[in-house]
């Protein structure tokens, strides 16, 4: 059936709707949101399909969705805003700030190697249960016992899961506030953003379902096939690579009212694409009717490689910045001097210093996909086409 997109597009984005179209009409999705910024000014703003992945009421306005780990991408803008106020020192030993994170060899781990995914933490010895990584004491108290993985600063591999734990703590210990606290006062409400890190009850109401879902068969649809090793590595379920994502076990259910209001910021934001566009349009500089976020020095180090090469957890050539996934082959965004990042099953947003972009799209269709999700790709090569025509 075909489905009915709402919103705006700017002239000369029309690609950009196009890709949208085609995203249902083709790759599967069922439920969805794009916005793109550029230089500050909103440029397109569209939504289709169902707010539940599964359901027949209408994707609104104002539907939000969770976006999972592409919460890391705006939950880093905390630590690096604290640095740009003096209150974070990034070459600073994390134990400084949370003396128990010493133990196991981590006495020299740097606030840096925790942001760029080098402080060896990406599983644990044993996994936490939904309850205990919401509660906000189990996780930080397992990762600071942890014994590393790796000599921490020797390379990096994902932390999917104890990134919550870890940015969480740290954050914590230097300022005696959270991070979705940090977030909400500071960054959300001055731009207007329509983004949470611990959903609040009184935007429950807003809040699409999610679902895992196939990909479609059939003519159109990019045939991958991910290599052997990677494939290997997450069947193995010994592997860094399934224990990383199996930190929480079991996985928990993100329609559960409880995993929403906790505050995972590797993992449960729940917002809409217009605020993730928004978010990192502010990022780079002044947003219309807003302000923005980094100075120029601090957008430049967002988007500073900490961490590049083979990632001991995707099993694929990664790189990071602080906090931030940047651009390469595992991740394709606009260009090399992008900073942003994914959700597993789809979602995506970043910024471009270079184009002026803000980009955000958010699915309720969550599928295999873990760093380069189909729809997403799309999108992001209709941008590109839209800015080079």
């Amino acid at each position: 059936m075909p489905v009915d997109i709402q919103g705006v597009v700017t002239e000369g984005f029309e690609p950009v709707r196009d890709a949208f179209v085609r995203n249902f009409e083709v790759l599967g999705d069922r439920g969805a949101a794009v916005a793109v910024y550029r230089d500050g000014r909103k440029v397109v703003d569209l939504w289709g399909g169902t707010k539940d992945a599964n359901g027949t009421e209408p994707w609104t306005a104002d539907t939000a969705q969770i976006v999972r780990s592409a919460t890391k991408g705006v939950a880093a803008a905390v630590p690096l805003l604290l640095h740009q106020r003096g209150l974070l020192d990034l070459d600073a030993p994390v134990g400084s700030y949370w003396p128990e994170f010493k133990a196991g060899g981590k006495e020299r781990t740097l606030v840096r190697d925790l942001l760029a995914h080098r402080a060896g933490l990406a599983a644990l010895d044993r996994g936490l249960t939904a309850a205990e990584a919401a509660d906000g004491v189990s996780g930080p108290r397992a990762v600071a016992a942890q014994q590393p993985f790796w000599e921490p600063g020797t390379g990096h591999g994902y932390h999917a899961q104890t990134y919550s734990w870890l940015l969480s703590e740290l954050v914590l210990r230097a300022t005696g506030r959270t991070v979705g606290g940090i977030l909400a006062e500071e960054i959300a409400e001055p731009l207007g953003l329509e983004f949470w890190i611990g959903l609040p009850e009184t935007e429950t109401h807003r809040v699409g379902r999610v679902a895992p879902v196939d990909p479609p068969s059939g003519a159109g649809m990019l045939k991958t096939r991910p290599r052997r090793n990677v494939s290997e590595a997450y069947a193995d379920p010994q592997s860094l690579t399934r224990r990383a994502f199996a930190a929480i076990d079991p996985l928990p259910d993100e329609n559960d009212p409880a995993y929403r209001a906790a505050e995972l910021p590797a993992s449960n934001g729940i917002g809409t694409a217009r605020a993730l566009a928004r978010f990192y349009a502010a990022t780079l500089g002044v947003v219309e009717d807003g302000a923005r976020i980094f100075t120029p020095a601090t957008t430049a180090l967002a988007g500073k490689e900490l961490s590049a090469g083979p990632d001991r957890v995707l099993v694929v050539n990664t790189r990071f910045g602080p906090g931030y996934m940047l651009h390469g082959p595992a991740s394709p965004l606009l260009s090399p001097a992008s900073f942003g990042h994914p959700g597993r099953g789809g979602s995506l947003a970043f910024a471009d210093p270079e184009a002026g972009i803000g980009f955000g799209y958010v699915t309720n269709a969550h599928a295999k996909s873990v760093t380069a999700d189909p729809r997403a790709q799309a999108l992001v090569r209709a941008l590109r086409t839209a800015l080079t025509a």
